[in-house]
């Protein structure tokens, strides 16, 4: 296996999950009767560039087909988070109504909305079709398409350079790195700026967050390794922020390298100190991972299984791709699970790849009344537990699997 960023030979294990299928292909009833693809879901370290990658074995268009399910919006507090980034941005940046915003990956507009109310103009690039629809609706304009140097020079071409870009929660994404970081060098104007989110390495090692891992999850970053990579594509970073969404991440912003004039904070130098003393450049950091991700495996499963012997029903919340790693790593199917709630009327209907659990509506945990409810996105369990806190009415309670087994109600 090659370092998709590197080149280099990358031979450090970092943590084997078995085989999954897709976390987001859910299925439908008729796909129930055939067949499902599972592939192998490893993950190596790269010794030279510290860049923690999936090994490729399903197309990008597989895993964001049209079809695609993830809405954003269905997630008021990232909803809330994309709102406050634009009121922070805008004037950091200085955008005003002569200035152009690209968000890459916009999904369904969830974030360009609150750019759009301010009169500043802004375009979204989404490759899903089911998203970009959805955001269209929304009266944003969105171009069709994965990223990369060929559509930033289309765009740059036409006269859309930008002065400030956009990407939550995309870099992970994607399998050819350095086509993608440098197509914001290509697009951004001289003294645009770039703004990153992604999860952060750091934490997920930390808390032990393997359920982070699937198949559209091609890297695991640390600043450590984005330094290498934006730095060999033309971007430098001079800014950093850690924030609490999805479990603990980074927000980088970076400038052009030949043209950026902005000043490093001390905040990028102080990050790096702080991996480079928790190891993230030396391989012990990441030895060990397996077996804690294994441990909590076990300690999951065993609740569920003395939960059935004790005839106690359980359910769970949130159709979401970590929660499949979840369920496909335990072996966890529908005698311990009876179904998955999910707000999406998308995800309704359908069921979880893999486990092959039903996904339905809210309705039927109020008709059910199960004892214990799983919230798959753990990172969201303050607003999943606030929003359905009438489960411990009938005194249910609630459970988490990461970064330890937790009930409560």
């Amino acid at each position: 296996m090659k370092c998709r960023h590197c080149g280099d030979t990358v031979t450090l294990r970092f943590v084997d999950l078995g085989s999954a299928p897709l976390s987001n292909a859910l299925l439908t009833p008729a796909s129930l009767h055939g067949p499902e693809k599972w592939y192998p879901l490893r993950v190596q370290t790269c010794a030279r560039c510290w860049l923690v990658q999936t090994e490729d074995y399903a197309h990008q268009s597989e895993l964001f087909s049209n079809d695609y399910a993830y809405f954003s919006s269905f997630s008021t507090s990232w909803v809330r988070h994309a709102e406050e980034y634009v009121a922070m941005v805008v004037p950091h940046v200085g955008l005003g109504a002569e200035s152009l915003v690209v968000e890459v990956a916009c999904n369904d507009g969830y974030l360009l909305q609150f750019v759009a109310a301010r009169e500043i103009p802004c375009v979204g690039i989404e490759p899903t079709a089911s998203t970009a629809s959805a955001a269209r609706s929304k009266g944003l304009e969105v171009i069709e398409g994965f990223f990369g140097v060929a559509l930033a020079d289309r765009l740059a071409n036409a006269g859309h350079s930008a002065d400030l870009m956009i990407a939550n929660n995309v870099l992970a994404h994607v399998p050819d790195v350095n086509d993608f970081i440098s197509g914001f060098t290509h697009m951004l104007k001289p003294s645009g700026v770039a703004t990153f989110e992604f999860p952060h390495l750091l934490r997920m090692v930390a808390e032990v967050q393997f359920d982070t891992i699937y198949h559209e999850h091609f890297s695991y970053l640390s600043l450590t390794a984005v330094l290498a990579m934006f730095e060999r594509n033309g971007l430098s970073v001079y800014d950093v922020e850690s924030l609490p969404t999805h479990g603990g991440s980074l927000r980088v912003f970076a400038q052009r390298t030949d043209s950026g004039r902005r000043q490093t904070t001390p905040r990028v130098e102080a990050l790096k100190a702080t991996e480079r003393d928790a190891g993230v450049m030396t391989s012990t950091f990441y030895e060990g991972f397996q077996e804690k991700a294994d441990n909590l495996k076990n300690a999951f499963l065993e609740f569920l299984i003395a939960t059935k012997r004790a005839g106690k029903s359980v359910a769970a919340y949130g159709a979401a791709a970590k929660g499949n790693t979840l369920l496909n790593y335990t072996g966890v199917r529908r005698d311990l699970i009876r179904f998955v709630v999910d707000r999406n009327p998308a995800k309704q209907g359908r069921f979880m790849p893999g486990s092959r659990i039903a996904i339905v509506d809210e309705e039927c945990l109020r008709s059910a009344k199960p004892d214990f409810v799983v919230v798959l996105p753990w990172n969201l369990k303050v607003e999943i537990t606030e929003q359905i806190g009438y489960v411990t009415g009938w005194g249910g309670q609630f459970v988490t699997a990461i970064p330890q087994l937790q009930v409560f109600s």
